[in-house]
């Protein structure tokens, strides 16, 4: 099968999805698609304007009386019914994914597909385990007990890395907890949201509760954060750009929740199985091709190992295959875009000024030009303040340090402005004892980077934002906590109407 397949007539309707119909954007902006590792359009769609999200919107707050009314057996059985939705279509969206992202099909097909439809699954039988606090009595004369509510529509923005587990992370929790939704994927990769939100439809989930805009940032994105029907933004992306989501969501008081950048350390003790953490790093920070905010892009060696560690991590870059996202032999794929690409680019050559690049540092050449492809990228010899080891560079760059003492390791672990993912590798549990405890990130993983699952929290610490996705955590973002208090005694005159009463 061409991996082409059908993606112009399977959205021929147009990119956004609103009160479960697809239908064109009215911005008057065309924007293309672009599969990045030949450079080609495979769609073109016209963007969402203001009132594309104010269409979308309007359908998710008249959706919301009878999604939140609905029981949560009732919101269970549709969300089951979406996993095996999502199931069924899983070939088609694994394709799908890797043509908009150029990521391979490994990776879509073994990953993210199959963590999609977990995570649905999961909130499928999370939505029958809202809590609240039981009823007691917690004065002399009352019965307390705790609501937990929706907080009503909610407008998240995903990012294009990650585009159809994004959007699984930021619906599921919030549809489980009967809130309803409007999704603004990134304008690069719209294909595979537009996917699931239809197989939201084909599931039963009424129509409204989730809508998708596809638009740019600065006309649908924060329009979408500034909405007054809009209670709660959900942003995952660049902290730089956070920070301008917060500064418009403040306007209308909004809920939010902040996914933001991350810069993980990888912290290597002179004890710690050399060829384990070697293959470690290379996985954690290739994965995506870097294009990941948990990937490994600091690994700090204690120096007993660390010539050892960065020849074998060279010698396995070295052998990494670059090709066709669809070849199975292909181990990295292109990064998002040429100008990712170039991006990437820049802030390597620029480290060659202060730094050594051990291997990579290049685009290559011959059948793989036309794609925004990049080669794994070892970095040594710079300094802790510099530019490749502070700033989120997201791309397959990893950069190694040594250091000596467990202090100065720890400490340099938590020297960024990141704190979203972490690992530390050793045998003797007291060092990772007392990494799990000191490393100042939402996730920290001993002898191993990167596993994620449906069941745990994933959320940073620091500039990488706050709250959580996944888990029955995320459900703290997606309810309103409510105190109900009856009074149990039908006396009139309660003994505190004296601070108004006084003695008459």
């Amino acid at each position: 099968m061409d991996h082409r397949f059908d993606v112009k007539n399977r959205f021929a309707d147009g990119a956004q999805y609103i009160a479960g119909a697809s239908r064109p954007g009215t911005s008057g902006h065309q924007h293309s698609v672009v599969d990045p590792a030949t450079g080609d359009a495979v769609y073109t769609y016209e963007l969402a304007g203001a009132a594309d999200v104010d269409a979308a919107v309007a359908a998710a707050k008249a959706a919301l009386p009878g999604w939140s009314g609905a029981t949560p057996a009732e919101r269970s059985t549709a969300m089951h019914r979406f996993s095996e939705v999502l199931a069924e279509q899983a070939d088609d969206l694994a394709f799908v994914e890797s043509l908009q992202c150029g990521k391979p099909l490994r990776l879509s097909a073994g990953f993210d597909v199959p963590g999609t439809v977990d995570n649905t699954a999961f909130f499928a039988g999370a939505a029958r385990h809202l809590e609240g606090k039981a009823a007691g009595e917690y004065s002399a004369d009352h019965t307390s007990y705790v609501r937990r509510e929706p907080v009503g529509v909610v407008g998240s923005i995903a990012p294009w890395n990650y585009p159809l587990q994004m959007a699984a992370w930021k619906v599921l929790p919030a549809i489980a907890a009967g809130n309803t939704i409007v999704l603004k994927p990134a304008e690069l990769t719209p294909l595979t949201s537009l996917m699931f939100a239809r197989a939201a439809t084909e599931a039963g989930i009424p129509d409204g509760v989730v809508n998708i805009v596809s638009g740019a940032g600065k006309e649908a994105g924060e329009h979408l954060v500034g909405h007054p029907d809009v209670a709660m933004t959900s942003f995952t992306g660049s902290t730089g750009v956070g920070k301008r989501v917060a500064e418009i969501a403040i306007r209308t008081v909004k809920r939010l929740h902040l996914e933001l950048g991350g810069k993980a350390p990888f912290v290597v003790f002179d004890d710690a199985d050399l060829e384990a953490a070697v293959h470690g790093a290379v996985a954690g920070s290739l994965i995506n091709t870097g294009q990941d905010c948990t990937a490994a892009t600091r690994a700090y060696v204690q120096r007993p190992l660390y010539d050892a560690f960065v020849a074998g991590v060279a010698d396995l870059f070295a052998g990494i295959r670059l090709g066709d996202p669809f070849d199975p032999s292909t181990d990295l794929g292109p990064l998002i875009s040429h100008l990712q690409r170039d991006r990437v680019a820049a802030i390597v050559d620029r480290s060659r000024a202060y730094a050594t690049v051990v291997t990579g540092g290049e685009a290559p050449g011959d059948k793989l030009a036309a794609g925004a492809f990049y080669r794994p990228t070892l970095i040594t010899g710079a300094a802790q303040d510099s530019e490749i080891v502070q700033s989120e560079i997201f791309g397959p760059v990893l950069v190694v340090l040594p250091f000596d003492s467990d202090d100065e390791g720890l400490a340099l672990a938590n020297d960024t402005p990141y704190g979203l993912a972490a690992s530390a590798w050793t045998r003797d549990v007291f060092r990772a004892s007392r990494a799990t405890r000191e490393m100042k990130a939402g996730c920290v993983w001993i002898n191993d980077h990167i596993p994620i699952l449906s069941e745990m929290p994933h959320g940073g610490y620091k500039a990488s934002g706050f709250g959580k996705d996944m888990s029955a955590y995320s459900f703290e973002e997606y309810t309103q906590v409510k105190h109900v208090m009856y009074d149990n005694t039908a006396i009139v005159r309660k003994d505190w109407h004296r601070t108004i009463f006084g003695d008459r």
